[in-house]
């Protein structure tokens, strides 16, 4: 039997976060959530999360800056920005583990993610 995969949500939208961690446990994957980009990028040092799900407008700074750097230093990590604002795509040459998804998105949305 393969390890379970690991997502890490990070959001400050609690009710997102809450649907997402009910969505993907159903689904058998480990799931972990932080609400600011603080605790995000502690949780993802500490747990090593095989996923990431990340807001750009946190309360304690941008969280789309971050994705160039994180998919340096963890070269496994498949990231999935998501924003309701629209914000300029970071650039990165890891364009296979790099994803944008716009809130609102739906069910259908994220039965269409493979990882």
């Amino acid at each position: 039997m393969s390890p379970q995969k690991k997502i890490l949500i990070v959001d400050d939208e609690e009710d997102l976060c809450l649907l997402l961690k009910i969505y993907f446990t159903r689904k058998k994957y480990e799931v972990s959530v932080a609400n600011t980009l603080t605790d995000g990028l502690e949780k993802l040092e500490s747990w090593h999360p095989d996923v990431l799900f990340l807001d750009n407008n946190l309360p304690d700074g941008l969280g789309w800056e971050k994705a160039p750097e994180l998919l340096e230093h963890y070269p496994e990590l498949v990231i999935h920005l998501i924003s309701a604002f629209h914000p300029k795509i970071p650039e990165h040459h890891s364009t296979k583990r790099l994803y944008v998804i716009e809130k609102p998105f739906s069910q259908q949305q994220l039965n269409a993610l493979d990882f």
